[in-house]
């Protein structure tokens, strides 16, 4: 197979085509949306190739029959016909500002219209969007299509002023009602999005939209599988390591049968030749970071998460659930599902190395007052558990907290800064790489972690203002470091203990168990 050109930053069908560029086909989704329904929506993470699948779909629809030769769908489509389509896109403007949407949205229906060939009075926003779809229909006899495209950005780019994110909310209820006002002249709906805010607040009433979300048939609509990296991008792969590409880059899934890359990330590794958190640069991750600081959610807690599947879909301006923002938003991916009292629960975990290691690094990033000291502490950390050496271990925790800014929320119960005391110390054991493991259960109760780092295991208790020698005393006297008698390596009980007044590691005991 020959190199093509990477569709780098490439969101329609026609350049990609023209240009000679790599195309992961995707119109045999297409062909199901159409001979199944009529009105769909569907939520993905950014850069993952939802508006060149809109875009695709807006060249289908128009009949432009040469851009699809040699796709699956070429001999299955009628070419004869053609519809007219109607594509709204919030991809661009400042929505964080007061009345801009509305300003936004008169613009793009001026565009609109001077491509329809019609004209409108000065009515409302959805005034003219339903005057679009009523010409268009009268004029070709056909069903139009109405294709919406970043549906959501005006309000999530308002979210830091929420009275502003509000009345965009608001006034895009207004708009997508028409949707289900003009039903009789439409034959086809497809809205994407980042956020999966409640259709009872944006979909009003459109009692037929079909959510392919979590639809196991779409699980692929958007993204590559190892298939494609194996087939469309071959000529690529010739001196990078595959593995290593699976372990950074794969791992997003939606209840399908196949884990899927983000598209931006594979085509900057092909470009660069180089392993690097593309996907992540690309965004910022402050408000999430922060969002997580003020809940006191950790690292450790985004490993272990399964939630509700009505809790995925709980997303919008006065209530935004963790869990469906990590989901949605692209930091955690579906690994597994159960049935509990007969509702469904996923779980949730880091899709891959890429997001796992930004996201504890921003983490980690937020605990320091110094990054150069950050860094350096996690070095004498990793050395000091590899040597099992009680003094440096001590000596480094206590400079983790020096540097560390002490959060306001942080209550005055001892239980509250037990959390804030763990959650730090297992975010800089993850940031190594060491398996961590909280509350591990036994026949005797739970132990607040276990940590391994490579052949080592050490059993850890953490303790607010006790006595020194009271964590220890309580690892050997419940026997938590039982469960560990078959490990292969050595095991340590280590005991932490800390002031409430200073803040920091008053007291570190460390023993060899076996």
């Amino acid at each position: 197979m020959k190199r093509r050109r990477l569709p780098i930053g490439i969101q329609t069908l026609r350049k990609l085509r023209q240009r000679d560029c790599y195309y992961v086909d995707k119109t045999a989704y297409i062909e199901q949306l159409w001979n199944s329904g009529e009105c769909y929506f569907l939520s993905r993470p950014r850069r993952f190739g939802k508006s060149l699948f809109v875009n695709t779909l807006k060249e289908l629809f128009e009949g432009n029959e040469a851009l699809f030769r040699g796709l699956h769908i070429h001999s299955r489509w009628d070419w004869s016909v053609r519809r007219p389509v109607l594509r709204l896109s919030f991809d661009y403007g400042h929505f964080h500002e007061p009345g801009h949407l509305h300003t936004n949205l008169m613009e793009r229906l001026d565009d609109l219209e001077i491509d329809a060939g019609t004209e409108s009075r000065p009515w409302t926003g959805p005034g003219r969007l339903a005057h679009l779809i009523r010409t268009l229909h009268r004029r070709s006899g056909r069903g139009v299509v109405v294709l919406v495209d970043e549906y959501d950005k005006p309000i999530l780019d308002a979210l830091k002023v929420p009275e502003v994110a509000k009345a965009n909310r608001d006034y895009l209820r207004g708009l997508y009602g028409v949707i289900k006002g003009c039903d009789e002249h439409i034959r086809f709906t497809f809205i994407t999005g980042v956020s999966k805010f409640s259709k009872v607040s944006l979909f009003s009433g459109l009692n037929s939209l079909k959510d392919l979300t979590l639809d196991r048939r779409y699980s692929a609509i958007c993204g590559y599988t190892d298939d494609d990296l194996n087939t469309v991008f071959a000529p690529e792969l010739p001196g990078l390591d595959r593995d290593r590409i699976q372990r950074w880059y794969n791992g997003y899934n939606w209840r399908g049968g196949k884990r899927l890359y983000n598209p931006f990330d594979i085509l900057l590794l092909f470009d660069e030749r180089e392993f690097r958190p593309y996907w992540i640069e690309t965004g910022s991750s402050k408000f999430l970071i922060d969002l997580l600081e003020r809940r006191g959610v950790t690292a450790l807690h985004l490993e272990r998460m399964w939630v509700a599947e009505a809790q995925l879909s709980q997303f919008d301006v006065e209530g935004i659930g963790t869990e469906a923002l990590l989901f949605q938003t692209g930091y955690l991916t579906l690994t597994g599902e159960r049935v509990v009292d007969g509702k469904l629960e996923y779980r949730l975990h880091y899709p891959n190395r890429e997001v796992r290691e930004s996201l504890i690094e921003g983490l980690l990033e937020r605990m320091s007052r110094d990054l150069a000291k950050l860094r350096l502490n996690l070095r004498r950390l990793q050395k000091a558990m590899e040597a099992a050496e009680r003094a440096g271990l001590k000596r480094v925790l206590r400079q983790i907290f020096i540097n560390h800014p002490y959060p306001l929320h942080v209550g005055s119960k001892a239980a509250t800064y037990e959390a804030f005391y763990v959650g730090v110390v297992s975010t800089h054991f993850l940031a190594l790489g060491f398996d961590v493991t909280l509350e591990e259960s036994s026949s005797v109760g739970r132990t607040d972690m276990v940590v391994k780092p490579g052949g080592k295991v050490y059993v850890v208790e953490f303790k607010v203002d006790v006595a020194e020698g009271t964590a220890l005393k309580q690892i050997k006297e419940k026997g938590h470091a039982e469960n560990h008698l078959d490990e292969e390596g050595p095991v340590y009980l280590m005991g932490v203990e800390f002031s409430s007044k200073t803040r920091n590691v008053e007291h570190l005991d460390l023993e060899r168990f076996k």
